[in-house]
């Protein structure tokens, strides 16, 4: 990891910590798998930060992630969104999908080895864009 932990902006953090406690209802065991290790990942290997500290290049709420799978075979670029505005039509990638856990508190150029569906992964994030509102 390029920051050595997951990058968390303060108030993206309780909103994900909200989020996660929906592992109580979701059905689905692929999600809840995902929502497990997010869980693992959060209370381990993450540094909470204010808005100002946090590094342009980390994955977070509403970026635009370019992620490459190492084996070559596919390139995805997405928006990470919450659940409710998740529309894979339209390459927004909700953080509750293991897309969107891999992903999330990452910075560009990080490595990421994740159980997808298919099986073990290692991702690649390429590139990492912020939305104007954060940027400025």
């Amino acid at each position: 990891m390029k920051y050595g932990q997951l990058i968390i902006e303060e108030k993206e953090f309780l909103i994900v910590e909200k989020l996660l406690n929906l592992n109580k209802v979701v059905e689905s065991k692929t999600v809840k798998s995902h929502i497990f290790k997010l869980q693992e990942e959060l209370r381990n290997l993450t540094k909470v930060v204010t808005e100002k500290e946090i590094p342009k290049d980390v994955v977070r709420l509403n970026s635009s992630v370019t992620v490459r799978a190492l084996d070559g075979l596919w390139e995805k670029t997405f928006e990470l969104v919450v659940p409710s505005k998740g529309n894979v039509l339209e390459n927004k990638i909700s953080l509750l999908l293991p897309m969107g856990t891999a992903v999330f508190g990452y910075a560009k150029g990080d490595l990421i080895l994740w159980d997808f569906p298919g099986g073990i992964k290692e991702l690649k994030v390429l590139e990492v864009m912020q939305p104007e509102s954060i940027t400025k």
